[in-house]
């Protein structure tokens, strides 16, 4: 019979860690690898005849970063900020994207077992940018390929605000 660490150990290895988020009554999870940092939200620079989903740019450290607003860009409602809402900065394609986000809630482990294919339903948010459903006990996370909606064709639009 396997020793139970022995197990665990295992295990560990085949699960992925995603960062939780929340916009609205959602939460959502990110490749934690893909997260340089967590900052406050702050003004953001904006630039002229982008779509409203990219609320313009910071200077984080001598580099221009675009900062997009998901709940606009999943078209979740009206958008309020207040001391919770947070900008998390990723590395996405060799780029530094930030993304304007209602809260954080903290960093989540799960095996391939606790993640379930993504329904097809007609939802606002593109199902291709869903790589699944994290089950985790009481909770549900909608799992988002942050890269994959990055570099998608009309997130290049922030390429060339930025440029």
């Amino acid at each position: 019979m396997a020793n139970p660490n022995q197990m665990t150990e295992a295990g560990a290895e085949s699960s992925r860690e995603f960062l939780t988020f929340t916009l609205g009554a959602e939460e959502y999870g990110i490749d934690i690898l893909k997260v340089q940092e967590i900052r406050g939200y702050d003004t953001v620079t904006s630039i002229a005849n982008t779509p409203d989903f990219i609320k313009g740019v910071i200077n984080l450290r001598g580099v221009i970063v675009p900062i997009v607003d998901m709940r606009i860009k999943f078209h979740l409602g009206q958008v309020e900020y207040d001391q919770f809402t947070v900008v998390i900065i990723l590395n996405v394609a060799g780029r530094v994207v930030g993304i304007v986000v209602d809260g954080v809630s903290d960093v989540v482990a799960l095996s391939p077992e606790e993640i379930r294919a993504a329904p097809n339903f007609s939802s606002r948010l593109d199902t291709q940018f869903i790589m699944g459903l994290g089950a985790l006990e009481e909770r549900m996370l909608i799992l988002i390929d942050i890269e994959k909606l990055m570099t998608s064709r009309e997130m290049e639009l922030v390429d060339e605000a930025s440029a």
